[in-house]
């Protein structure tokens, strides 16, 4: 049984590892830290990673693409706030999950929503057809609205 366990620690180590090394974090107080140190606009990603159909479409066209990463890298901080069915997560990620998804008002999937480094909503917007050069724009859009 200690087997096991230490095999699922393991796992939720190397998927957290996985999602900051892609640049993706799921601490949303430490986005807003690295948001304000590095005047950068937060991207909240309300997902069903291992579910979600339309999730997994964004993921493939947009996020693992150059052209949203090297846009993300010097504009964005990302997080994901993902709701799995198969995947395991601690009680402080699901808690801190469900009250962001509750205060963004977040009830379908993919809704992504834009903060500043205060935690003020921005934008919301969701899955959109043309692959990252085309969603890089929408982003953009969506924040000049935003400065005027």
């Amino acid at each position: 049984m200690k087997f096991l366990i230490h095999i699922a620690l393991a796992l939720i180590a190397a998927s957290s590892l996985a999602l900051a090394s892609g640049g993706w974090d799921d601490d949303f107080e430490a986005a807003k830290s690295t948001a304000a140190k590095d005047k950068k606009v937060i991207l909240l990603d309300f997902t069903g990673s291992d579910w979600c159909g339309w999730c997994m479409k964004l993921d493939k066209e947009v996020f693992s693409k150059k052209d949203f990463k090297d846009y993300a890298k010097e504009n964005l901080v990302l997080v994901t706030v993902d709701f799995p069915h198969g995947k395991r997560q601690t009680k402080k990620l699901k808690d801190q999950n469900e009250a962001l998804a509750k205060q963004y008002g977040a009830d379908g999937y993919p809704t992504i929503v834009l903060v500043d480094a205060e935690g003020k909503k921005l934008a919301t917007t969701g899955y959109q057809e043309g692959g990252a050069e085309k969603y890089v724009e929408h982003l953009k859009e969506l924040l000049a609205k935003v400065k005027k």
